[in-house]
């Protein structure tokens, strides 16, 4: 067999892009060109700064390129494939994993939440302005003594006439404060239910969390619920028990399955042209052996992480996806993104921790990615038991 002709491309050693229809790249091209020219020339600043101006222009931007809840239909939803929806995660992460935040509680929580769970009336009244971007949602789950255990969460809601009283404590929710809707998970005499909350109902308040380490280009708060009286049709109709929002969670994870590569994506290219420029001993870093063994090892876990995406993307698309699998990626590749970061840092030097370099940035979002959406441990439990049978959880 004669060697083949077709060149071998830095940035896609697999040849990848083969994988992907016209349509996909469309995809991957406008979310990546707008987050070209709208996050990257100043998310440095803004996660300097602790903070993200402007959220409300970006999300009707994004709402404008079709990005919020995108795999969903109808309401104004996108109606993208599964694998399209992934590639934008990709490259909005490869921007920052906040951006990458904002665009998956918007989508596969809140609006996803509605989307699956809600009432004809409820989907009517909040998709179409979620899909735009002219609405931001949140995902209200995590409290402050509950993480990994939902099931014993202390919010609840007691009906009172033809009403439900609404209380409890929300943490890191992103989001919160600048939404106008919450989802709002919580105990009642019937089990576990969602709620479908305007954030200006009296009662309610969403004070942000500061003094953040990572994810500082996002929006963190948490939601305080006292005394909130909502109507009868608050509550989400179509789900009781914890498949409500575990069945949410799932659809989140899948887009960090991908987000996470983003981020690897652009600390490995960022190692990579640092070391085909940086000199040392009279000729560029790339040129030395150990430097040449951390760029293959990086781009090997890269590509396989990005290849293990799209079979799940293909999976989801197909209907065959299952939630033993979402934990297989996202354990895998948060895993392998922290490590690509961290490997990428040194071949940087000391300028790897500059914020004129996005590694270090991205290090500590990530940092965050590997605990929310579950933990390292849960994932791994979740798939120990799906290898034996036998559920270590308690």
């Amino acid at each position: 067999m004669s060697a083949s002709k077709t060149p071998f491309v830095p940035t896609d050693p697999l040849g990848l892009d083969e994988l992907l229809s016209p349509e996909d790249l469309a995809v991957r091209d406008t979310v990546r060109n707008w987050a070209a020219d709208r996050v990257l020339p100043y998310v440095a600043d803004w996660y300097e700064k602790g903070e993200l101006p402007g959220i409300r222009e970006l999300a009707r931007e994004l709402g404008g390129i079709g990005a919020l809840g995108m795999s969903l239909t109808g309401y104004g939803c996108a109606g993208a494939s599964a694998v399209q929806y992934g590639l934008a995660c990709l490259e909005l992460e490869a921007a920052d994993s906040g951006i990458r935040s904002l665009v998956s509680v918007q989508g596969s929580l809140a609006m996803y939440a509605i989307w699956k769970y809600g009432s004809e009336e409820q989907k009517q009244r909040w998709l179409p302005g979620m899909a735009a971007g002219e609405l931001i949602g949140c995902f209200g789950l995590t409290e402050p003594d509950v993480g990994s255990d939902p099931a014993a969460m202390r919010t609840h809601a007691k009906r009172d006439g033809g009403d439900w009283v609404l209380n409890g404590r929300k943490m890191w929710i992103t989001n919160g404060s600048v939404a106008a809707v919450a989802v709002v998970w919580a105990q009642t005499d019937e089990g576990i239910r969602g709620f479908v909350v305007p954030t200006g109902t009296p009662g309610f308040s969403a004070p942000e969390i500061k003094h953040k380490w990572s994810l500082r280009a996002s929006v963190t708060s948490e939601l305080v619920m006292d005394d909130v009286r909502l109507p009868a049709d608050a509550v989400l109709p179509d789900v009781i028990g914890l498949r409500g929002p575990l069945g949410c969670l799932s659809h989140a994870r899948y887009g960090i399955v991908w987000g996470s590569m983003g981020a690897a994506r652009a600390s490995f290219e960022s190692a990579l042209g640092y070391a085909k420029t940086r000199e040392q001993f009279g000729k560029p870093i790339g040129g030395f052996q150990l430097t040449q063994a951390k760029l293959a090892d990086m781009a090997l876990e890269l590509h396989k992480g990005i290849l293990l995406a799209h079979h799940l993307g293909r999976r989801m698309d197909a209907g065959t996806l299952r939630p033993e699998q979402i934990s297989f990626g996202k354990l895998n590749n948060v895993r392998e993104a922290i490590e690509i970061c961290r490997t990428a840092r040194t071949v940087l030097g000391a300028n790897g921790i500059s914020l004129e370099y996005p590694v270090m940035r991205h290090a500590t979002n990530l940092e965050s990615v590997l605990t929310y959406e579950g933990t390292v441990e849960m994932h791994q439990l979740v798939l120990g038991k799906a290898l034996t049978g036998l559920d270590a959880f308690r």
